[in-house]
Formats: structure tokens, sequence, C-alpha cells
């Protein structure tokens, strides 16, 4: 094979691969949601996926300020306070506490932290608790779910919202 051939080649793998992961190339897509801070500048996405009755959530952010931040699901679709505090608190129809590692934890809507880099890219992915026959029905429900960044780290046991901070970015989930 010659050298051109190899970097043909090497290009055309690398521009078909994409960024989806195996999961998600495997799964539905079940709803998406477009993230902006309070400056109305996009800043990330979301997308959630179905697979084998899993619902698997994936957050990409860029342009939020370095360090590490709590990603959570909130229980109204709406970022239409400057504060994002439209959004209401953390999505939890069961009635539990807040936090992984919280004895009485924890709600649907608590996930792990971002990392988000000196160059302002993040990424967080999880399987939120449940299936997608109890899970789904919660998001998509009359008033919907949102997407909400705090500026700060989640600490995984504070009740009712991990410590995180302000809200600093929202996005509404919706049907895919």
């Amino acid at each position: 094979m010659s050298i051109r051939t190899s970097i043909l080649a090497t290009l055309c793998l690398v521009a078909t691969s994409g960024c989806a992961t195996v999961y998600e190339s495997a799964a539905d897509e079940v709803g998406s949601a477009t993230i902006f801070d309070s400056a109305g500048d996009e800043v990330g996405s979301a997308r959630l996926y179905s697979l084998a009755g899993e619902v698997t959530i994936s957050v990409s952010l860029d342009g939020l300020p370095e360090g590490t931040h709590a990603v959570h699901l909130h229980t109204t679709g709406s970022c239409t306070a400057s504060d994002f505090t439209s959004a209401g608190g953390h999505l939890n129809p069961g009635g539990n506490q807040h936090g992984t590692r919280n004895p009485m934890g924890a709600h649907l809507g608590d996930m792990p932290n971002a990392q988000v880099s000196a160059d302002g890219i993040g990424t967080m992915s999880t399987i939120l608790r449940g299936n997608s026959e109890t899970v789904l029905p919660q998001i998509f429900d009359q008033d919907g779910t949102a997407v909400v960044v705090h500026a700060g780290p989640d600490d995984y046991r504070s009740d009712p919202a991990g410590d995180a901070g302000s809200r600093i970015a929202c996005g509404v989930i919706a049907r895919s």
C-alpha cells in the first residue's frame, strides 16, 4: 500500500467514526437539549439514549469556566429565569434525599459532576436510575425536565442540592 493510500484510508476511518460511542450508535436517541448560559450563549448539549431498558444521558459542554460542575436533571422544563430557578428543584419522583453518598438518596436527577478543562470543554455520561418504562415518563411529563449545570461540584450528600452553588447553564429536554 502506498503512503498516499494509507493516508487516505486513515482519513476515511477518522471521518466515518464520528463522535458517537458504540453505545450511542446501538441505542435509540429519545431526547435532547441545547444548553445555554445566562447570557443566552450555547454552551453545550445533552442527549438521552435508550437501550435494553436503560436510559443514558450524555452531556457535552463547551464554553463554561474551568473546574468541576454539578449536572442535574431538574423537575420543570423551563430555563426562562435568568438564574434558571424556573427549572425548579431536582427531579425526584421517589421523594428521596439528595446524593449518591447519602443513605437516604438519591434523586433521579442526581448525576455525576462534569470536569471542565481550561479550554472550557467537558463531558458527563451516566445511566439514569430506573428503567426506561419508569424514567422516560418522569422526564417527559406534562411540565418537562431541564438539564442544569451548577457553578460548583456536587458533594453527593448534602440535601437538597449537593451544595453545588448557583445555576450557570440550563437546557430543556425535548423528545427526539
